[in-house]
């Protein structure tokens, strides 16, 4: 009889947090739409200056214009994530990597103290 290995599970390797998942999937599907707007831009700008109807010059400023707009509002939209996410982790009680940090330390520092500690009754 031949022995089928069943697969091992790997306990180190945890799932996606689906809070984690669904805002990776959003933040892609809207970076490939702000791409796609922007190609959309270009093209119509493109046309417009083939046509005639705006000066190449003019095409470029807009262009421009529109790159700075979208810098602007993606530093914005940035903030606006990082407020919300460190608000939906505040809601949720859950820690963030600062208060990890800070605990880290104080661990650190009460090691330290403990081995003071038992240098001194040895």
């Amino acid at each position: 009889m031949v022995e089928t290995k069943k697969p091992t599970k790997d306990v180190n390797r945890q799932e996606p947090h689906t809070l984690f998942e669904a805002s990776r999937r959003i933040l892609l599907a809207a970076i490939g739409t702000i791409s796609l707007a922007q190609e959309e831009a270009e093209e119509f700008i493109d046309r417009l200056v083939e046509k005639g109807e705006i000066a190449e010059k003019d095409g470029r400023q807009l262009m421009k214009e529109l790159i700075e707009k979208r810098k602007t509002h993606r530093r914005e939209i940035a903030v606006d994530i990082n407020n919300r996410l460190k608000d939906t982790l505040a809601h949720m009680n859950m820690p963030t990597r600062d208060d990890i940090d800070e605990l880290s330390k104080k661990i650190s520092e009460l090691t330290k103290i403990v081995e003071e500690l038992k240098k001194n009754r040895e």
